[in-house]
């Protein structure tokens, strides 16, 4: 399937890996390689440079301006290179904000029409985007499947990639249903693995597409399965078949039970060794 995808890219080793990863997991999209730049975008050593001799702050700000701008455009450019060796059909995309780069990253990623959004789990803003901010973010407000890919793999994590099956974390809830579509969609060609955790949906339930079939996995001695328990039970299934990817619903059909619910789909993010997409639910229409 041809599909465009959005990466975020800071120059970054993770970021690096996140294209390596996504050209395995999408070998024919089209993509555009971003990268987020706030000014003052130089190092401290080229704002040395750039401050001797001068006598006016207004020259030297415009100049830093001017460096960061030129800076930003050359790691977007060198990020659209590794993309096209890594056999996408791939060009730079540079925009400049004044912070809030997850919000805007969301943004962007409906401006371009995307069918994915790609980011590393250390992706988009250096030293400060770690899981937890701006990745986090960006999953949180785009209303476009995302996809997470931790740094770093283990060879074993990174084999799957390029045909390994794809789990899917399913609670029977129109956000399960939407994620489902969403992998056979995104993943088609790769065999599905429907995971329901301790009796998320009824044993008596449909099949949830013509097939498929679930499978239960039952955790003794849990009453209760929060969203850690469930993400954990995910991460095992996802290893013990060496999956590609685990795909999740950012909402599931119960708040008490914490099935397949935001906690669920951040839990996943931060504890399972593989990539992760995160569908979001039917209901979330804009940022």
């Amino acid at each position: 399937m041809a599909m465009d995808v959005i990466v975020g890219y800071d120059g970054s080793p993770a970021a690096a890996a996140a294209i390596d990863a996504g050209a395995a997991l999408f070998p024919r999209a089209h993509v555009w390689i971003t990268h987020l730049w706030t000014p003052p975008f130089a190092s401290e050593s080229l704002r040395r440079r750039l401050w001797t001799g001068r006598a006016d702050i207004s020259g030297f700000i415009e100049a830093i301006e001017r460096e960061g701008e030129a800076e930003a455009h050359r790691l977007a450019d060198r990020g659209a290179r590794l993309a096209r060796t890594a056999g996408w059909d791939a060009e730079p995309l540079v925009r400049r904000t004044y912070g809030g780069e997850g919000l805007y990253f969301a943004q962007l990623a409906q401006e371009v029409d995307a069918d994915v959004v790609l980011v590393g789990s250390r992706g988009l803003g250096g030293t400060q985007a770690i899981l937890g901010s701006v990745s986090d973010t960006v999953v949180h407000y785009t209303p476009r499947p995302v996809l997470v890919v931790p740094h770093p793999l283990l060879t074993t994590e990174q084999a799957p990639l390029a045909g390994g099956p794809v789990i899917v974390g399913w609670d029977g809830s129109a956000g399960a249903e939407e994620a489902l579509r969403a992998a056979a969609r995104l993943f088609a060609g790769r065999e599905l693995i429907v995971v329901s955790v301790d009796g998320a949906s009824p044993e008596d339930s449909p099949p949830p597409a013509e097939g498929l079939t679930v499978e239960r996995v039952t955790v003794a001695g849990r009453r209760v399965m929060h969203g850690r328990a469930v993400a954990d039970e995910l991460r095992v299934c996802a290893r013990t078949r060496g999956a590609a990817a685990v795909v999740v619903g950012s909402r599931g059909r119960s708040a008490s039970r914490e099935i397949l619910t935001g906690s669920v789909a951040m839990a996943t993010l931060h504890h399972t060794h593989r990539p992760v997409m995160v569908v979001p639910r039917p209901d979330r229409s804009s940022t």
